[in-house]
């Protein structure tokens, strides 16, 4: 297995896993923060979700060099959501998050596959040598092309593990 084909199938884990923590559950449980008041920063299923679709579609984007898919796919109408584009929505509060839901499972969903079609496309199209490339230099040490994949994954991974875990708080399997 290449280097390459290790990246594209641990960021399709936690896609899997996205399928299996919305696997049946109903608009309104997905936007539901399940345990607001004992624990607020448990954010519900629908802000998971978005929140990696998101960070995907703008980390990769901007290492394309190419417009966010959430302006290209037409997912900024389908969410409608009462928020600026450029939220920082890694610093949301609770509030912030629970302003992120859907109306339709499937504008989600459809956001998370795009956002993921597209980084496995970017990831295709790398050379072995372009993972060494500098792509920000504004840290110590320099973050290369390989660096910022595996924090993509590692973020993709953690946020798909808590869905699974607000899906349990919610009350369903799985």
């Amino acid at each position: 297995m290449t280097t390459l084909e290790i990246l594209i199938d641990a960021l399709s884990r936690s896609r899997e896993r996205f399928d299996r923590a919305l696997d049946g559950v109903t608009v309104e449980q997905a936007n539901t923060q399940p345990t607001p008041e004992l624990a607020p920063r448990i954010d519900s299923l629908t802000w998971l979700a978005w929140h990696t679709a998101r960070e995907i579609d703008l980390q990769i984007s901007l290492m394309a060099g190419q417009e966010f898919v959430w302006v290209t796919g037409g997912h900024r109408e389908r969410f409608a959501l009462p928020l600026p584009d450029d939220t920082q929505d890694w610093h949301h509060t609770p509030e912030e998050a629970a302003q992120v839901v859907v109306n339709d499972l499937s504008v989600l969903t459809s956001y998370l596959d795009d956002s993921y079609a597209m980084a496995y496309s970017y990831m295709r199209s790398l050379t072995p040598e372009s993972f060494d490339d500098v792509i920000d230099d504004s840290w110590d040490p320099p973050v290369t092309r390989a660096m910022r994949l595996v924090s993509i994954i590692d973020d993709a991974a953690q946020h798909s593990g808590q869905a699974v875990y607000t899906r349990r708080l919610l009350g369903l399997p799985g």
